[in-house]
This record gives C-alpha cells, sequence and structure tokens, in this order.
C-alpha cells in the first residue's frame, strides 16, 4: 500500500496483521524491548523485519535497526528511511541519500480523532477547512491530519535534530482528480533550519480502513550542479 506514495526509487516494504510474522530480532534489538509487552515486541520486530526486506530490495544487507532520540530510526551510512505501524499495518520505506534528503511515512487507521487530541493537534486554520469531524464517512479528514503532521516530523527531524510541534506546520490537503480516497498535501513549517524548505509536498491514500501518508524530500544537487540527482517524486 505505501509504495502507491513514493517514487520508484524508494524502496518499500509493508505488512497487515493477517500476514504479519513477528521476524527475527537481532540481539542488539531485542535488548530495546526486553521489558516491553508481547505486543509491542511483536510489532517491533514485524516492522524491523519489513525494513530488512526495504534494504534488500536496495541491495544492501540486512543490518540491527536501532533508534536513536525519541526513537528514532538508525539507518546505515548513506540510506535515510521512515517506518510506521499501526494496529494492523507496518510499513517501512529506505532510499539511498543521494537520491532522497529525508522520507517520513505514517499510517493511522480510518477513524475519528478523540476531541481532545483534534484541538491539540490541529490549527484553527486547518479546522475551519477541515469543518466538524465527529462521526462521518471515510475518509476521516482529523485522522489524515494527525498522519501527515508525523509524516512531517519525521521527515524534519533527521535533517534537523530539532523537535517540531504540531503547531509549526500548517496542513492543506487537496484530492486527487476524480477520487476520494487519495491526493496529495502541503505542509508550510513555521520553523527554519539552515537548507530545509519552508514547505514539504507529500501524498494521502485511505484504503482497507487505513490513512497513510508520506514524504519523499528530494536530494538537492550542490550549487552549479542543478541537473543532478532527483527533481521530484514520480508516481508508481
Amino acid at each position: 500500500m505505501i509504495e502507491q506514495l513514493l517514487p520508484e526509487y524508494v524502496a518499500c516494504a509493508d505488512t497487515f496483521e493477517a500476514d504479519a510474522p513477528a521476524g527475527t530480532l537481532y540481539p542488539e534489538e531485542a535488548e530495546l524491548v526486553a521489558r516491553s509487552v508481547d505486543r509491542r515486541r511483536h510489532e517491533f520486530a514485524a516492522v524491523r523485519a519489513c525494513a530488512r526486506r526495504a534494504m534488500a530490495a536496495l541491495g544492501l544487507p540486512p543490518t540491527p535497526v536501532l533508534r536513536g532520540h525519541r526513537g528514532a530510526p538508525l539507518w546505515p551510512e548513506g540510506i535515510v528511511g521512515s517506518m510506521t505501524h499501526c494496529e494492523g499495518y507496518r510499513a517501512a520505506v529506505l532510499a539511498r541519500a543521494s537520491e532522497v534528503r529525508a522520507l517520513g511515512i505514517d499510517a493511522e487507521p480510518d477513524e475519528a480523532l478523540p476531541a481532545d487530541v483534534w484541538e491539540a493537534i490541529s490549527l484553527p486554520s486547518e479546522r475551519r477547512r477541515i469543518g466538524p469531524v465527529a462521526g462521518g464517512a471515510a475518509p476521516h479528514w482529523d485522522r489524515l491530519l494527525f498522519s501527515a503532521k508525523e509524516s512531517v516530523f519525521k521527515t524534519w527531524y533527521p535533517l534537523t535534530g530539532i523537535e517540531l510541534d504540531f503547531d509549526e506546520a500548517e496542513v492543506e490537503f487537496r484530492r486527487g482528480e476524480g477520487t476520494w480516497h487519495r491526493g496529495t498535501f502541503t505542509a508550510q513549517l513555521f520553523r527554519t533550519a539552515p537548507g530545509i524548505p519552508g514547505s514539504f509536498e507529500g501524498r494521502w491514500l485511505v484504503q482497507d480502513g487505513f490513512a497513510v501518508t508520506a514524504i519523499a524530500l528530494p536530494h538537492v544537487p550542490p550549487e552549479g550542479d542543478r541537473t543532478a540527482g532527483s527533481t521530484g517524486p514520480t508516481s508508481r
């Protein structure tokens, strides 16, 4: 499912609950969840199994995926990536840093957010655009907004090492032509960092009961070599 939102040069691997074997953890990984409940250990292992499938798709040997600050995954040198998991779905995406500066993905159940969470993660301008969100049919735009901001933060943090609050990005969604279940979004950033664009472009999808978002920030070639590297995402 996640591969529908990312360029061809991004290696994608995902799995649903029905076919999600936990996989084998490296000792260093197992230590990170040694005191966790069985469910947490299972999802931790399953998403790392996805990561190793993505590594293989890039021609890389399998390696442990450890955690940095705030749980950010630590990838092999020269590789960027992102992982996500929710009840019933796990995914990992990887790319070479020569082609992509950063990746951010997130998956959520396509259901309404609790009212207090909705108020906490949204800006007044976003609430005006989205309108009332209680109940209603899919897509649940409040949940999709939460997912998009998670993808923004996962893209931003590896580049800056700076944490981003929910009110420091404003997201605007666009539907795909002739469809209700997929489209694009722009996230305007209210915090700046050297060399980081002021906005990110992403894609969203609602399918099989999940709201999924993804951002692939293209590699920016050196000054004077603007023909090198990626010029932006290409749909699969």
